[in-house]
């Protein structure tokens, strides 16, 4: 481990610090993954991950980046833990007992005969996601150890005051250490029941970055990235799980859209308006391949056939030679396999595109009751479209108004005022 890829020259300080920066980046979730395996506790792993980074900062300029900077990093933030027990028995026997019992639940891998670390990254997805944990505190944990985003990035990522994510994440930490949740993958058994939780993580994250819940912007590139970039590895880590390949492909098939979904202003652009010349076809051609693995070889997934849905989107030339039948039909498995309102309000303004707004009305109209869509501001907002659509433009206008009052970005919401200035015109007209 001490063979050198770099020698100490003062002008690569600035190359040495952009490697030392990447290095992180790539291990970090790694690093973590192993001290918190090795430890059993979330808090010291991020400490001593901490100081092996800044051990790093000071030895590598001098003595070059390490052969295998992971392994290099491990061995330190190991040591200093190790330092930090021997000065605190209380906190060694804590953990210890910790120790104790997550190895018989899952003995620890070791590192391998070059010293490489062992990529754990897989046992902490399945922690940060517990159902033990609040449903507000798998994601930001996940930023948080996964990612390696900040305290104060996930909270802008979560829109909140930093000091409130501080609070969500030493809960969530808290509830680990004092549940003994195990840092272990689950067994196969318990796979089915564990791996939805860790992908509705990764998709809420994922779709918080390509519609903002409020905010100047409708998207957010770099966290709709740092979501897929999750995705990669979590499909990496699970190569015979389908519904990971679903969710990546998704994400790409959705993600490749971005470019086209705001004018040149940042206005929003619908679907059916956006250049699709602007679309990144290598991300399609991915998501489409990804696509037919999760829907090879048993039955269908939900995010298999939401990226089914995704691909016939993408690969239509515009709106009129989408494949809205075959786009119906998917929304009818959708809905067999997760019978949510949401699915039945896509389904609805699909079925408007095969059948008419009328049709689309009658369905939409039926969920009015639904209590889970209530203050949800796509399911005016599409009932405000259709009544548009048909000619019935004061109703329009109320549905619009009931959509403005709980739209949250700014890019919708002067979407919204654009149509309803538009009803309101078709209202005095008639």
């Amino acid at each position: 481990m001490d063979e050198r890829a770099a020698g100490p020259d003062e002008p690569g300080r600035a190359g040495v610090d952009a490697s030392v920066e990447s290095v992180f980046r790539e291990e970090r979730g790694r690093l973590l993954a192993s001290l918190a395996r090795r430890f059993g506790d979330l808090d010291l792993a991020e400490e001593v991950a901490s100081e092996a980074i800044e051990a790093a900062l000071v030895h590598w300029p001098v003595d070059g980046v390490p052969t295998r900077p992971g392994a290099w990093l491990l061995t330190t933030a190991r040591r200093r833990a190790v330092d930090r027990l021997r000065r605190d028995r209380t906190y060694a026997a804590r953990l210890a007992v910790l120790q104790v019992e997550a190895d018989r639940a899952d003995p620890a891998p070791s590192a391998d005969a070059d010293g490489e670390l062992p990529d754990e990254r897989l046992q902490l997805f399945f922690t940060c996601a517990h159902p033990a944990l609040p449903a507000e505190d798998r994601g930001a944990l996940t930023l948080r150890c996964l990612a390696g985003l900040t305290t104060p990035e996930v909270a802008r990522a979560y829109l909140v005051p930093t000091a409130t994510m501080a609070q969500r994440i030493v809960r969530a930490k808290k509830k680990i250490r004092e549940a003994r949740i195990p840092f272990r993958v689950p067994g196969v058994d318990e796979l089915p029941a564990r791996l939805p939780g860790v992908l509705q993580v990764l998709y809420s994250i994922f779709t918080e970055g390509y519609a903002a819940s409020s905010g100047p912007t409708l998207q957010r590139s770099d966290l709709a990235e740092e979501a897929i970039r999750l995705a990669r590895i979590l499909r990496r880590l699970l190569p015979a799980e389908r519904e990971p390949a679903g969710l990546l492909g998704l994400m790409l098939l959705i993600h490749a859209r971005r470019a086209a979904r705001v004018d040149a202003a940042g206005a929003l652009v619908l679907l059916a308006d956006q250049d699709r010349g602007r679309w990144d076809r290598a991300m399609i051609e991915e998501g489409r391949e990804l696509v037919r693995v999760a829907l090879t070889g048993g039955p269908p997934g939900r995010y298999g056939v939401q990226a089914a849905i995704a691909a016939l989107h993408d690969e239509a030339a515009d709106p009129t030679t989408t494949d809205w039948p075959q786009v119906v039909a998917l929304y009818d498995v959708l809905f067999a396999l997760t019978p949510s309102p949401i699915v039945a309000l896509n389904r609805a303004v699909a079925v408007a595109m095969r059948d008419g707004p009328e049709a689309g009305l009658a369905l939409l109209d039926a969920l009015a009751d639904e209590p889970r869509l209530r203050g949800h501001h796509p399911y005016p907002a599409a009932r405000a479209e259709l009544l548009y659509r048909c000619g019935r433009f004061a109703e329009a206008v109320v549905a619009y108004r009931e959509a403005l009052e709980h739209v949250g970005s700014d890019p919708e919401r002067a979407h919204l005022l654009r149509a309803l200035a538009a009803a309101e015109a078709g209202s005095r007209d008639g």
